[in-house]
C-alpha cells in the first residue's frame, strides 16, 4: 500500500513537472517584476525628493533622479529643530513610546479577545463577533467625535492614553487573530487541559507561538499606524506633541522648505521600514513551518 501511495505521488509530481511551461514561468516571472518596479517606485521617488537640490525640485519638466545630490535639506531640518521651543527628543520620546505601549497593548488585547471567541463555546460569541465585523466598516473619522466626548469624560485630554486606549482595541487586529486561530488543532488544547494547564498558560505557551505570523503582521500594521499619528485631536500641549507634528510645524514654510518637507517625510519612513525588514523573516519562516495537523 504504501509503494502504491509513493507511486501515485511520484506520478503526480512527475505530471506536474511535464505539465510546467518555461515560457509561462517567464511570463509570471517578468509579470512579478514589473508589478514589484511598480510598487518600489513611490519608495524609491521618496529617497530621491530628499536628497534633491531646491532647483531641482521645481524643474520643468520635472526629473526623477536626481541630478546633483545634497544633504542640505537635512541640515536645514537640523537647524530648524534647534529653533524649536521643545527640545526634538521629546517629539521623539512621545512617539516613540505612544508606538511600542500601543503596538504591544494592541497585539495583548487583540490577540487575548480573540482566543475565546475562536476556541470556546459561550452564549452571545456569535453576536460578538458579529459586531465586531460591523466594527471593520467605521472609519476613524467616523468614531472621532465620539472619542473626544469619552476621553473628555476621562479626563484624558492631554494624556498619552487618549492616543493609547483608541488604538489598542481595533477590530481588525481582533478578526485577524481569530482567523488564525481557529486553525489551530482542538484535540492540542484539550491535551494540554488534560496536562493541568490552565486557559492563560495555553493562550501564552500554545496558541501565541502557532499564531505568530498573525500578531508579528498585527505589529507591522499597528505601529505604522501609530508612528504616523498627529494626534492633533486629542493632544494640545505641546511638550506631548507626536513627532509628525513637530515635523509639520518644521514643514509649514511653504514653497521655500519643499527640501525640507521632502527630507522629513523620509525620515518619517524609515522606522516602519526597519520594523518591516526584521520581522520579515519571522513571518516568512512561520507561515512556512506553522501550522498543526489532525
Amino acid at each position: 500500500m504504501a509503494k502504491k501511495m509513493h507511486g501515485i505521488k511520484s506520478h503526480s509530481l512527475k505530471t506536474k513537472r511535464v505539465n510546467r511551461s518555461t515560457g509561462g514561468n517567464v511570463a509570471v516571472f517578468l509579470m512579478l517584476i514589473i508589478l514589484g518596479s511598480f510598487m518600489l517606485l513611490p519608495v524609491v521617488y521618496t529617497v530621491v525628493q530628499a536628497f534633491k537640490p531646491m532647483e531641482e525640485l521645481f524643474l520643468f519638466p520635472p526629473r526623477f533622479m536626481v541630478q546633483n545630490p545634497t544633504i542640505k535639506n537635512f541640515k536645514l531640518i537640523s537647524q530648524l529643530i534647534d529653533n524649536l521651543w521643545v527640545p526634538f527628543s521629546r517629539y521623539l520620546f512621545n512617539s516613540v513610546f505612544v508606538s511600542a505601549v500601543g503596538t504591544a497593548g494592541n497585539v495583548i488585547i487583540a490577540s487575548m479577545a480573540a482566543y475565546p471567541l475562536a476556541k470556546n463555546d459561550f452564549p452571545g460569541k456569535k453576536i460578538l463577533f458579529k459586531i465586531v465585523t460591523i466594527a471593520l466598516l467605521f472609519s476613524g473619522g467616523v468614531l472621532g467625535l465620539a472619542q473626544y466626548i469619552i476621553m473628555a469624560k476621562l479626563h484624558m485630554i492631554n494624556t498619552y492614553w487618549a492616543l493609547i486606549l483608541p488604538s489598542v482595541a481595533t477590530p481588525m487586529g481582533l478578526f485577524l487573530m481569530k482567523q488564525f486561530m481557529e486553525g489551530i488543532s482542538t484535540s492540542l488544547l484539550e491535551a494540554a487541559r488534560l496536562d493541568g494547564m490552565n486557559e492563560f498558560q495555553i493562550y501564552w505557551h500554545i496558541v501565541m507561538p502557532n499564531v505568530k505570523p498573525a500578531w508579528l503582521t498585527m505589529i507591522i500594521f499597528a505601529f505604522q499606524g501609530m508612528w504616523s499619528m498627529t494626534g492633533g485631536n486629542f493632544i494640545y500641549k505641546e511638550n506631548l506633541k507626536m513627532l509628525p507634528t513637530a515635523l509639520a510645524q518644521i514643514q509649514s514654510g511653504g514653497i521655500a522648505r519643499a527640501g525640507v518637507a521632502a527630507a522629513a517625510n523620509l525620515l518619517m519612513f524609515i522606522p516602519p521600514v526597519l520594523m518591516f525588514l526584521i520581522t520579515q523573516s519571522s513571518i516568512m519562516e512561520t507561515m512556512a513551518h506553522a501550522g498543526i495537523k489532525e
